[in-house]
């Protein structure tokens, strides 16, 4: 991992703009306010727990997107969680609604986003240095990387973040 922390919270408050300043793709869901406040209070129930070591640090800001044809939900990196109104169409319990936000703050804590970026980044320098042109192309090129198709997580992830959203769950 090259990146600190620190690089977290910065791709995830960009990512966060780029999603909030385009509506027509992500229309953030305004009303009813229960709602986001009802998910609000099952995340933050999940963020007490002792294993959330980024707790203090990331932002772990819940939105809703109002596409009732996407079943998902997902985490930038740096813990900005969005559900859609699709997904919520299937849930049946808050122990259901818990299981998925656990899962997507077990990815931004388990840092899935920023660990592909490093090894991308990684790869990147070897490249450079191997051609003996490491500058800012690579450092660019990772920043690229950094946006929302980053989020399409491995099955291994996957698998890592239902492992850890358990633990968090307790």
């Amino acid at each position: 991992m090259f990146f600190p922390i620190s690089k977290d919270i910065e791709l995830g408050k960009q990512i966060d703009y780029e999603i909030r300043r385009n509506p027509k793709q992500y229309p953030i869901l305004r009303n009813p306010l229960e709602i986001k406040m009802y998910i609000e209070s099952v995340g933050n129930k999940i963020l007490a727990s002792s294993e959330i070591k980024y707790r203090n640090q990331f932002a772990y800001q819940f939105e809703i997107i109002k596409d009732d044809t996407t079943v998902n939900a997902f985490c930038t990196p740096g813990g900005y969680i969005y559900v859609y109104t699709g997904l919520l169409k299937f849930i049946e319990d808050e122990a259901s609604l818990a299981g998925i936000l656990a899962h997507e703050i077990a990815h931004a804590e388990r840092r899935h986003s920023t660990n592909k970026i490093s090894a991308q980044y990684g790869l990147q320098t070897i490249i450079g240095i191997a051609s003996n042109k490491i500058g800012t192309a690579g450092t660019q090129k990772a920043q690229v990387a950094a946006g929302i198709g980053l989020l399409q997580y491995s099955r291994d992830e996957e698998d890592e973040a239902d492992m850890y959203s358990l633990d968090c769950k307790k």
